[in-house]
């Protein structure tokens, strides 16, 4: 870790080198996290589907601890749909928001019982008509539970991609565009994983543990954080993320 950084980061860079550099720190991160998967507990589409909405500005840990009392009382579509809003509100409020995540949730279920079948669609064009389901959401089950590629720009995926120099958008789906071109569509789901786990854990938005972190030797802002390895390694979560 005490390589000067003249040494670790040279540019310009061509796109093949930014191909090459970008799988490179996807396969690192393979290695460094293999065990990286949805940290959502689910056992089917439709529990998927819920539990990444309710995820909205809150963690994975609380909607882990929300959603079993959810499911036991309305395992299905239907039954979500014909519930008592004030019952799921109060089932709901642990995780913020809860009139607004109550208002989707009841929602989504409507059109899933009326326009599916009762069955969670697996298309993204699909997924997007329903209630309080964008883009990432749609990506996450189809991901997950469809193994469907596809990848999930959150709060992390975005922050490590222009860290790593994959791309310099803001807006979510240009850089999932920019993003998914470098890699082939079979690693986008774990590549999603990986990059969560990683923003997680080590890459943090405020601090990151720069000196503890297994691409600094790949990575363009390197000195964003702590490059001591002593200093970083403080700096490393191992979770749980509550």
């Amino acid at each position: 870790m005490a390589v000067p950084r003249a040494a670790r980061w040279r540019k310009p860079e061509t796109h093949l080198g930014l191909v090459r550099r970008a799988r490179q720190i996807n396969r690192i991160l393979a290695e460094t996290y293999p065990d990286a998967h949805c940290e959502l507990d689910f056992r089917n589409p439709f529990e998927l589907l819920i539990a990444t909405v309710l995820s909205a500005q809150t963690t994975d840990v609380r909607v882990n601890l929300t959603t079993p009392a959810l499911f036991a009382k309305y395992p299905t579509p239907e039954d979500l749909a014909a519930a008592d809003p004030a019952d799921v509100e109060a089932l709901l409020k642990p995780t913020g928001f809860f009139r607004a995540k109550t208002k989707a949730v009841l929602g989504l279920s409507a059109a899933i019982r009326d326009s599916y079948g009762g069955e969670v669609p697996d298309r993204l064009d699909a997924l997007v008509t329903l209630p309080g389901v964008g883009r990432k959401t749609a990506n996450v089950v189809l991901g997950n539970a469809f193994g469907v590629p596809g990848i999930t720009v959150d709060t992390h995926f975005a922050r490590l991609s222009r860290r790593f120099g994959w791309t310099s958008q803001d807006d979510p789906v240009k850089m999932e565009q920019e993003v998914g071109a470098l890699f082939p569509k079979s690693e986008w789901t774990m590549l999603s994983h990986r990059l969560i786990w990683h923003g997680r854990r080590i890459c943090h938005a405020r601090k990151p543990a720069c000196g503890a972190c297994p691409v600094a030797a790949l990575c363009p802002s390197f000195g964003a954080g702590p490059t001591d390895a002593a200093v970083a390694s403080k700096l490393v979560k191992t979770g749980p993320f509550s």
